[in-house]
C-alpha cells in the first residue's frame, strides 16, 4: 500500500509540472515499478510458503502414479 501510494503521489506530481513532454515516459516507468513490486512480493510469498515445491511434487507424484 506504501508504494502504491508513493506512486500515484508521484504521478500526480508529475502532472502538475505542467508539461506532458516526458509524461508517457514517467507513466511507463510508474507502471514498469509498480509491476516489479507486485512481482517480488508474489516471488518472496510463494517462496515463504514452499507452493511451487508442493505443486511440483503432487504434479510428479500424480504422473509418476499413472505410469506405474
Amino acid at each position: 500500500m506504501i508504494l502504491l501510494r508513493l506512486l500515484i503521489a508521484l504521478s500526480s506530481w508529475l502532472a502538475r509540472l505542467g508539461s506532458d513532454r516526458g509524461q508517457a515516459t514517467a507513466e511507463y516507468a510508474l507502471i514498469l515499478l509498480g509491476a516489479t513490486a507486485v512481482a517480488m512480493l508474489l516471488v518472496s510469498w510463494v517462496t515463504k510458503t514452499n507452493r511451487i515445491s508442493n505443486l511440483l511434487d503432487a504434479v510428479f507424484r500424480h504422473i509418476t502414479g499413472l505410469v506405474g
